[in-house]
């Protein structure tokens, strides 16, 4: 076949897949899937751009300094309320602030991921929350900065962004290992970000902190206007029908359901843990500060090493297999985390090794559910991460509540139970799936045999 024949068959198999919405075109060699529908911008069929992996590593800082906005207010809590000259309670806003102007934002920003170039978005909500972190740095009293703080929570939501976006660039047997080194990267924020905040806020001040993160906000926007790729929404629905989609897609995808679930009950039963250990660590059996419980949360540092290898196992052997070893690993830190209830240095030696385990095994599992789920519905990425990080984070806040209610009830020993009990709801339900697909493989086998 001469390249001239070659390049008109190829020519026509595009215009054909273009012209019934469900056809694959050649491109460049590449077999590129083209999404039909009358909300899907015809260029979806151009080939994906390379992506290095300096480009990942940097997009991994950028979820890691987002995600730290979230967190590094608590560290600095007392340092607001003895700056400000408020009450500990009244610094608390600050912090409630910022989380509910977190969730607020997966909602109403997040889809907005497959209605708007990605990188015109980023770029933008990072400039905003440097504004945001810079206005909070300047306010003079508690309200301003409950407002403000407010406003960096619904911009500093890219992480939930940047997602989607990089498994819609790379190859689909690297989408594990990419979740995973970002959300290494979104751990590394949520760890250090106390830490550091509350080494500054300490030494140079409250407003010290916001200004370093504003500073970094400001500076990734600008790197990343210039490292990202250029991409096409995949999306020209309305506003108001993209907040609808994720409700939609929960009806319609039981893949979906199912990872949802997942990470509802697991990270509920990470939430109860942390809760408990909270109160355990600053209870009579152990007497310790509250400084205890941040040294015991950066052990689990650890699962930043962690998670990029359950994404390449997630593209090896698919995500049910990651899902099941996680789901038993949550199951097994409950049993270690309840010998944490002695005291003394083997309780305490307990709580590291189960924590750990706890937390490699919701964060293991998260990234085994992105890869189900950014397989779905190419077009709707952002929608249905926006369906998924929202149940997970009912999940947590169902968690923390309910690990507050069984320590207050029956101790530790209630927490560690109620873990089990939450890990094993979530492997039921996997093993009921896993079960029902094995059965509907053995009817086709035996229909295409007769």
């Amino acid at each position: 076949m001469t390249h001239t024949a070659h390049g008109q068959r190829t020519a026509a198999a595009t215009g054909t897949a273009r012209r019934t919405g469900a056809a694959a075109g050649l491109v460049s060699g590449q077999v590129v899937h083209v999404a039909g529908g009358p909300n899907t911008p015809g260029d979806l069929d151009t080939p994906k751009p390379h992506v290095g992996r300096g480009v990942i590593l940097l997009l991994a800082l950028t979820c890691g300094v987002a995600v730290g906005n979230v967190y590094f207010p608590q560290a600095i809590s007392p340092s607001v309320a003895s700056g400000l000259h408020i009450t500990p309670d009244s610094a608390a806003l600050v912090v409630t602030a910022t989380q509910f102007g977190y969730a607020a934002g997966i909602f109403l920003l997040v889809p907005l991921g497959d209605r708007l170039p990605h990188r015109r978005l980023i770029v933008a909500l990072l400039g905003l929350t440097g504004l945001g972190l810079l206005t909070a740095s300047a306010a003079p009293g508690l309200m301003p900065l409950v407002g403000a703080n407010a406003l960096v929570g619904v911009t500093t939501v890219v992480a939930p962004i940047i997602g989607p976006m990089a498994a819609g660039l790379v190859a689909e047997n690297r989408r594990g290992v990419v979740s995973g080194t970002l959300l290494s990267g979104s751990i590394g924020g949520m760890l250090l970000s106390r830490t550091v905040g509350g080494t500054l806020g300490e030494q140079l001040g409250w407003r010290a902190p916001y200004l370093t993160a504003a500073a970094l906000a400001l500076i990734l926007a600008v790197f990343l206007a210039r490292a990202l790729p250029a991409t096409s929404p995949s999306s020209r629905q309305r506003y108001p029908a993209l907040l609808a989609q994720p409700l939609s897609l929960l009806r319609s995808e039981p893949e979906l359901r199912r990872s949802c679930f997942y990470q509802g009950t697991i990270f509920a039963g990470f939430s109860a843990a942390w809760t408990g250990v909270a109160l355990l660590l600053t209870g009579p059996a152990y007497d310790l500060s509250t400084r205890a419980v941040g040294a015991l949360a950066l052990v689990n540092a650890g699962t930043m090493l962690c998670t990029p290898v359950a994404g390449r196992q997630a593209d090896r052997r698919g995500p049910d297999a990651v899902n099941l070893v996680c789901m038993l690993g949550v199951i097994a830190s409950a049993v270690i985390l309840a010998a944490g209830g002695l005291g003394g240095a083997p309780g305490m030696a307990a709580l590291v090794l189960g924590s750990l385990l706890l937390d490699v095994a919701m964060q293991s599992g998260m990234v085994a559910n992105q890869v189900r789920n950014y397989a779905l519905r190419p077009e709707a990425r952002s929608r249905v991460n926006t369906a998924y990080m929202t149940c997970a984070y009912l999940g947590g806040s169902a968690g923390s509540w309910l690990g507050a209610c069984a320590y207050g009830r029956v101790g530790w020993w209630g927490v560690c139970a109620l873990v089990a009990l939450l890990g094993a709801l979530a492997l039921a339900r996997h093993l009921t799936a896993l079960y029902g697909r094995r059965a509907r493989l053995g009817e086709d086998t035996v229909m295409s045999r007769c």
